[in-house]
């Protein structure tokens, strides 16, 4: 976001492109080693009755003896003329539109997995836990902000937008932690309850992040005909991915 004041960081040049690098090996690791492991932990927890779910049929049970249908879809294509100036108004629309939806997506991904954290860390009462625990979030979100930054910015919200955005993203740890601190005494961790909508929250979380740090940030990015055609950029992005994920690797140890 501060490359609205700063000339070197904005969205067309090349230390962009490493700075959402970092921030996307970041998202994905934030994914797959701080989320999804906590979803799995919640959801396979000993805590729980051995059918929690109750006694639903499997799609096996709904389909023995039965013979499932095929359903074909016919498209049709339709065809036009499109003039080159009115195509680039178009692309560069719907380019716009999908950096917005990204950044949406991805700061409901990242606040609902605040929020679980926030909770978790307003209602621990071990200094112990809690020190450490400051600390790593304090890095967690902050690279977590890096990455959402720069979706942001690609998407040229308005002021107002990007001010509630990034305010909404401030707060969500803090209400979070609020929230923990005022249940305190009758949160549970290890209900079967908490512990299945934790696991809900997080698995769902886990896949958003996931698939914004895959598909609309990396795969956008080094698809991108600029780094297709820039050797150095390739190797900067990569280092720079990899340090995003190691990072945030190590930080797994305290939170």
């Amino acid at each position: 976001m501060l490359g609205k004041t700063i000339p070197a960081l904005r969205p067309d040049k090349d230390i962009f492109f490493v700075i959402k690098a970092f921030a996307a090996g970041v998202i994905l690791s934030t994914g797959f080693i701080h989320v999804l492991p906590d979803a799995f932990e919640n959801l396979s927890s000993e805590q729980l009755s051995e059918n929690p779910w109750g006694n639903f049929r499997s799609r096996d049970e709904e389909n023995d003896g039965e013979h499932a249908g095929h359903v074909h879809v016919h498209t049709h294509a339709t065809h036009g003329h499109a003039h080159g100036p009115a195509l680039a108004d178009g692309s560069a629309a719907s380019e716009l539109l999908r950096h917005r939806v990204v950044s949406q997506v991805l700061e409901l991904g990242i606040v609902v997995h605040s929020v679980i954290i926030g909770i978790s860390l307003g209602a621990s009462e071990s200094p112990k836990t809690i020190k450490p625990l400051v600390g790593a979030l304090t890095f967690h979100q902050f690279f977590e902000g890096m990455g959402l930054g720069g979706c942001i910015a690609q998407a040229k919200f308005k002021s107002r937008a990007v001010a509630i955005m990034a305010l909404f993203f401030s707060l969500t740890t803090p209400v979070g932690i609020a929230i923990g601190m005022a249940i305190t005494n009758s949160y549970d961790e290890d209900s079967p309850k908490a512990l299945i909508v934790e696991g809900v929250f997080n698995a769902a979380s886990a896949g958003i992040l996931i698939y914004m740090a895959l598909v609309d940030l990396l795969a956008a990015d080094f698809m991108n005909p600029k780094m297709q055609n820039n050797f150095r950029l390739q190797v900067g992005a990569n280092v720079s991915l990899l340090l995003g994920a190691g990072c945030m690797s190590v930080l797994a140890k305290w939170a």
